[in-house]
């Protein structure tokens, strides 16, 4: 008489009556339990490690007895004594049910495994990526049952891991044959499946069981950075990441520069597509030496970018994207072969595009959707990727929009007179003693300050070179609440502001934050140029998310999120002070990193959240800057520090900014007086 046991699985909950001898690993798969395995059962690859439970478990209305499970055996005992298992774990497709029993399948074990999305937050990132491994025992060739050897490996993959209608390209049919002989008829396939409704292709063989992984690359590229993530395909993890600056900067250090060089130079879009694949494949090699990988191993790529490298990634001249209406010629995803982008990885790699939402609002917009969910907030959330081109998505669970504004490369440390990328001994936090108007300052690479014991000697190695995007940011804020910079932009002078290091600079005043030059270091200071360039950026980056404002028929919003690598560093304070972002508690300004680039790791891993994104950017709605009359009102009263219009209420009662004017004369006054009489 066969007797039926009671099998319930956590954390899913799901259970089952199973006959006694049915493998573990067997009762999951007809439960559909999330529970890995890459040898299909055979004892081989440890992925099916679970941990049974005894006891009584009320909850479940069930009580575990000694015995539940079959005896230890000599392949758990063999795969313990060459790699160990974790106290109390058993192999899923060697131990058998004979009792009721309750199983957990630990998190490693699960094949659409929960990631660790960024920074302290869990979110639910499932692992289920476009290419997986799956090791199979072929048939050998049969004289009275003729067939090819791909057509027994397809058939293999169908009955051993039901996948159907299974293809394979050149490169496989030539590799097939030396390998299925020279590994005993065992092998390991890497198949890639796009979605689920595509056909599955083999791209890849290793003889026997492959035991190492398979790699994806996320990419962030932006106008003036590529940012790479080297993810491991079967964890979710990021093995490796990097960065180079855009080898277009040469060509034009904003959008429209490059339109236009594209425009005037013929063939000019067809150098700056050479410049960026050479570019990206140069940062492949170096993250995969870097993580000590083959670059073949790298079988998928996902990409996020602006309009503009959108298109000139592709190679497709950016004309349109310089003048009304902006038509991009797709703003569709796009799935294609790594090979298509001249990016030298494996050769069956794909890459995949994330969709653009607008003339110039591009795939990165659509990335920190993904990455932020704007669209599943309960409160008005305001979303600002800082770069060189801005990304501002503004809603909640009724509506979301979205535009872009172009701030320039002056948050990013260019156009700044002692302006650089953020590296060590660039200025990257400062404050300035509204008594004695005297600096002190962070450099990166040193967690002390400037005037803390120990500093000099920290930093020897690479001294105070600069000062990056954040260190400006914040050194102008300074200089406003220290009574040294007036609403207008205005450096006073040495009597205005009582300190010496406010001096005559040209027709303008500047302002010394370090002085090495005695020894022949440089000489750091804030200009008013400078102040002019962040002036303008910052009005550019409200001004956009104003408009958006302007467009939800609000005059507040709740909540503001700082994205992008430069984001992630600024203070809320200082951006407040210097009103790059709409009144709102300092408490209620939150960081989220480069959100582009989580996105388009979100997308790699995950290959649901692909159509997911592309169903969410047909419902965002586009909002285009360049052809909104308020847009310029905006701009002029947001290139004050904070706001010519704007009250910045909560600001000024948290922060009381000084009432003073510098405006006495000459050319930096009259541009100051110019722009009162404006408005």
């Amino acid at each position: 008489m066969t007797h039926e046991h009671l099998v319930v699985f956590t954390p899913s909950g799901m259970r089952g009556h199973f006959e006694s001898g049915t493998p573990v690993l067997t009762a999951a798969r007809q439960l559909g339990v999330d529970l890995d395995s890459v040898c299909g059962g055979r004892g081989i690859c440890s992925k099916c490690q679970i941990a049974p439970s005894y006891g009584e478990f009320s909850k479940h209305g069930v009580i575990v007895k000694d015995g539940a499970l079959s005896e230890w055996n000599a392949v758990e005992q063999r795969y313990q004594d060459k790699r160990g298992l974790k106290k109390g774990r058993r192999l899923g497709c060697q131990a058998t049910v004979q009792g009721d029993i309750v199983i957990d399948v630990p998190p490693e074990s699960q094949v659409h495994k929960q990631v660790v999305r960024k920074r302290a937050e869990v979110l639910d990132i499932v692992l289920n990526p476009s290419t997986r491994i799956f090791y199979v025992e072929v048939e050998e060739p049969d004289m009275h049952k003729p067939s090819g050897d791909l057509e027994r490996l397809v058939e293999a993959l169908k009955s051993q891991w039901g996948l159907h209608n299974v293809q394979a390209n050149l490169n496989i049919l030539s590799l097939i044959q030396p390998i299925l002989r020279k590994s005993d008829w065992k092998v390991t396939c890497a198949v890639h499946q796009a979605d689920k409704n595509a056909t599955p292709e083999i791209i890849q063989l290793w003889p026997g069981l492959y035991e190492g992984t398979i790699y994806g690359m996320a990419v962030d590229l932006g106008s003036t950075t590529i940012a790479a993530h080297l993810c491991d395909l079967r964890t979710g993890d990021v093995v490796a990441s990097s960065g180079i600056m855009n080898p277009q900067i040469r060509y034009g250090e904003d959008l429209m520069s490059r339109v236009s060089y594209a425009m005037m130079n013929p063939g000019g879009d067809k150098e700056m597509t050479r410049a960026v694949r050479d570019g990206m494949d140069a940062l492949f090699t170096q993250i995969a030496t870097d993580a000590e990988i083959d670059k073949f191993l790298i079988v998928d790529t996902v990409f996020v970018c602006n309009p503009v490298m959108h298109h000139l990634l592709l190679g497709i001249d950016p004309f349109e994207l310089g003048q009304a209406p902006f038509a991009l010629a797709t703003s569709n995803a796009l799935r294609l072969f790594a090979s298509q982008l001249e990016i030298n990885i494996h050769p069956s790699a794909r890459a995949y595009i994330l969709p653009c939402i607008a003339g110039h609002v591009g795939a990165d917009a659509a990335a920190v959707a993904l990455s932020e969910a704007p669209d599943k907030s309960e409160d008005l959330v305001l979303v600002v990727d800082v770069g060189t081109n801005a990304e501002i998505l503004l809603g909640n669970k009724e509506r979301v929009l979205a535009c872009s504004s172009p701030t320039g490369p002056a948050f990013e440390g260019a156009q700044i007179s002692s302006g650089q990328r953020a590296a060590p001994g660039a200025i990257e936090k400062l404050e300035i003693d509204p008594v004695t108007k005297e600096p002190r300052f962070r450099v990166i690479g040193s967690e002390l300050w400037s005037d803390e014991d120990g500093f000099w000697d920290e930093i020897k190695g690479s001294g105070v070179t600069g000062i990056c995007g954040s260190g400006i940011i914040e050194a102008i804020a300074e200089m406003r609440m220290a009574g040294l910079l007036d609403p207008s932009g205005l450096i006073g002078s040495a009597v205005q502001t009582g300190t010496y290091r406010c001096f005559l600079d040209g027709r303008t005043n500047s302002y010394v934050l370090h002085d090495a030059s005695a020894e022949g270091g440089p000489k750091i200071t804030v200009t008013n140029p400078d102040i002019r360039a962040i002036q303008m950026a910052k009005a550019a980056l409200y001004s956009g998310a104003r408009l958006l404002m302007d467009k939800f028929e609000v005059d507040k919003v709740d909540r503001v999120i700082l994205a992008g690598a430069f984001g992630a560093h600024i203070s809320p304070k200082h951006a407040m002070v210097l009103g790059m972002i709409p009144d709102v508690p300092f408490e209620r300004v939150t960081s989220a990193g480069n959100a582009a680039g989580s996105g388009a790791r979100i997308a790699l891993i995950d290959i649901d959240q692909r159509a997911a994104i592309e169903k969410t950017v047909q419902q965002i709605e586009k909002i285009e800057t360049a052809i909104e009359p308020k847009f310029q009102e905006h701009f002029v009263n947001a290139s004050a520090i904070p706001n010519s219009d704007e009250p910045f209420t909560l600001l000024n009662a948290a922060v009381p900014l000084p009432d003073v004017n510098f405006n006495t004369g000459g050319s930096g006054g009259e541009s100051g007086g110019r722009r009162r009489r404006r408005r």
